[in-house]
């Protein structure tokens, strides 16, 4: 028998509601490395796109997914790992994007580094190192504010 008490779109909005565990600011949804939900049978099937290989934070990442799900009723889970194509920062929801800024952290920029302070929002910034907190961020300072942020690398 075929579990149908949850529809794609609440496990989408169940998703949305878990934080990412290096930027919990940003859902695992906005950081876009959710690539797939559907029902095969009576088993909901997630498909998850890891930033990176080596994320240390996978299993981190796999065990809320299941622990949120199994909370919600989920009773047949299979989380499969998708790693082509690659995660890109192209994936972040504009609305990730937003929250990233907010949260003082500067958003990935095609250009290669941010245009504008995440604090003040001045224009005059300068790369202080090109590893950050995580693998995935660099540290920036603003030559106005003279705070410190982390910069979002594009991948």
């Amino acid at each position: 028998m075929v579990e149908t008490a949850a529809s794609i779109d609440d496990v989408w909005s169940w998703l949305e509601e878990i934080p990412d565990p290096e930027i919990p600011v940003i859902s695992l949804v906005d950081l876009g490395i959710i690539r797939g939900i559907r029902w095969h049978e009576d088993t909901l099937e997630i498909t998850v796109t890891p930033t990176y290989s080596g994320c240390p934070a996978t299993t981190v990442i796999n065990f809320e997914i299941e622990a949120a799900l199994r909370a919600k009723g989920i009773e047949h889970l299979s989380l499969v790992r998708q790693i082509a194509p690659p995660w890109t920062t192209d994936w972040l929801s504009d609305k990730g994007r937003a929250k990233l800024e907010s949260y003082g952290i500067a958003p990935p920029q095609v250009a290669g580094g941010p245009t504008r302070c995440p604090h003040c929002h001045a224009t005059a910034v300068e790369k202080i190192s090109q590893f950050g907190s995580t693998p995935c961020k660099a540290q920036w300072r603003c030559t106005d504010c003279l705070e410190p942020f982390d910069y979002f690398k594009c991948i």
